[in-house]
């Protein structure tokens, strides 16, 4: 039998101890949150990123990310160690395409499947939404498969995927800027599409030889199943109304007759004749709703059975509690609103630990953001004491319209931002604008008509659903501040029109 010094011995246990401790986890801690009866942290587990567009916890404890660039990554939750898997060269990139939506088959270690959607441009007249499968391997994904294509656009294009209990496939869709498609059976856009992993259409479908599973939405941006095998989704409105949809077999959600609840009378006579779902929760203001996970109550008892949704205007996490049959909303609690900026997706691990993709180095950046490190993926998981600020849920408010940069805010500032500024190429600037500075009579039909995308690159809602003083308040404030100087308007303009 060998013996060693015991000087020897007890460098060989550092050395060891120090090689185990180079593949522990050690995260760093940024803030703490108070729940009703659990203390929470939140860790910094991945920074630098290029705008993480999806993200998926797969079985193997490692955590999938959809840089929108093209990048797909996996990080080793147990050592915190990021890998690029690959870099699909065909995306393209612009405003809201491409790279977008990402799931690992939930048995990944049986199933080695991972399935991704993203924008290509054909040529420059063509542009299309590509579903691929690729095989995952330990250091790169492998042997892509094209299982599907629907059209695509610079904006609209959904899209999410989710694997249900019944080991399909499904797939978000979105308009692609025709909200005609979502009433059109023989388009496959605006669309919950249903299929094997394979590529191929189940026999169970609704419509047979159909992929379509549900139909009549805008531009869906969450989707996930409950632990009741309940599918949900989230989605952006227009103007007046963003959503949480229910979806259930052969249902038609209305898009675009309807936005939100039934409560025009055209949208009424719609629901009538066509036997539409209502949203189980819409918004208005909207607040551009992006990624959704279901949150089973594992790791942290007071979000069970609770929808996480994560939100790019509202800049926050929403915990949207369920009543008991996950068929309609009980109560919603925001936490982080305006704190780490736009979040684009959330999901949760094995133990219940929630992870949220930031998303401040997209096309559409709010003021004061990008923060050092964007765009981050945070770790949300219990503490057993605070070390950092600590942050506390906060409770919806009603919206109060009274003054015309609340307003402004409310409606406006997403897009043409609270400097008035705009965003070059797609929104115009109010500040220093001709349109806004010119008569009453020209400005007025531009609020309350909207402009269609034939007439801009970037389609702009009509606002006749706020009232005339409302509608009054905001094009005042917009001509009388960032350097305009232009007359008020009155109610009674706004009547005239």
């Amino acid at each position: 039998m060998l013996r060693y010094p015991k000087r020897i011995i007890v460098g060989l246990v550092v050395v060891f101890c120090y090689a185990c401790n180079q593949d522990q986890l050690h995260l760093q801690t940024i803030d703490n949150v108070q729940l009703e009866k659990n203390l929470l942290k939140v860790e910094v587990l991945a920074k630098n990123l290029d705008v993480p567009w999806d993200i998926c916890y797969a079985d193997d404890h490692s955590l999938f990310i959809a840089e929108q660039g093209g990048a797909v990554s996996r990080i080793d939750l147990a050592t915190g160690k990021k890998k690029q898997l690959v870099k699909i060269a065909e995306v393209w990139r612009k405003r809201t395409a491409g790279l977008l939506g990402l799931v690992v088959h939930p048995q990944v270690q049986k199933n080695p499947y991972l399935f991704v959607n993203y924008t290509v441009q054909k040529d420059s007249l063509l542009i299309i939404n590509r579903l691929v499968r690729y095989e995952i391997t330990a250091d790169t994904l492998k042997n892509p498969k094209v299982l599907l294509e629907v059209d695509g656009y610079t904006a609209h294009n959904g899209s999410r995927l989710a694997i249900g209990p019944d080991q399909k496939l499904y797939w978000a869709t979105g308009d692609a800027y025709f909200g005609e498609k979502a009433q059109d059976p023989k388009s496959l856009n605006g669309k919950i599409l249903r299929m094997n992993t394979d590529g191929s259409v189940p026999a169970d479908n609704p419509i047979p030889n159909s992929y379509v599973w549900a139909s009549g939405f805008r531009n869906m941006q969450g989707l996930t199943f409950s632990n009741k095998g309940l599918l949900y989704t989230s989605e952006h409105g227009d103007a007046i109304e963003d959503e949480i949809n229910l979806i259930e077999k052969g249902k038609n959600y209305g898009w675009p007759a309807i936005e939100g609840k039934e409560d025009l009378p055209a949208e009424k006579a719609f629901a009538l004749k066509h036997h539409t779902t209502l949203p189980i929760k819409s918004w208005t203001p909207v607040i551009a709703p992006a990624g959704i996970t279901y949150h089973n109550g594992k790791g942290i008892p007071e979000w069970a059975n609770s929808l996480l949704l994560t939100t790019l205007k509202g800049k926050s996490l929403r915990v949207i509690k369920l009543n008991d049959d996950g068929k309609s909303v009980k109560h919603e609690e925001i936490f982080f609103e305006k704190y780490y900026g736009r979040l684009r997706d959330v999901c949760t691990d094995k133990d219940g630990a929630v992870y949220l993709a930031t998303s401040n180095r997209d096309w559409n950046p709010s003021p004061g953001f990008p923060l050092p490190g964007d765009d981050k993926i945070l770790k949300i998981s219990k503490a057993d004491k605070a070390t950092h600020k600590v942050l506390r849920a906060e409770e919806p408010e009603t919206a109060n319209l009274v003054s015309g940069k609340t307003i402004y805010q409310q409606y406006c500032a997403s897009c043409h931002k609270e400097d008035g500024t705009g965003v070059l190429g797609t929104f115009p600037a109010l500040a220093g604008s001709a349109k806004v500075k010119a008569s009453p009579e020209t400005l007025i039909p531009i609020l309350l008509n909207g402009i269609s995308k034939e007439q801009a690159g970037a389609a702009m809602p009509a606002f006749n659903f706020l009232s005339n003083e409302e509608a009054a308040a905001v094009l005042t404030y917009i001509r009388q501040n960032w350097g305009n100087k232009a007359s008020a308007i009155t109610p009674t303009q706004i009547k005239k029109q």
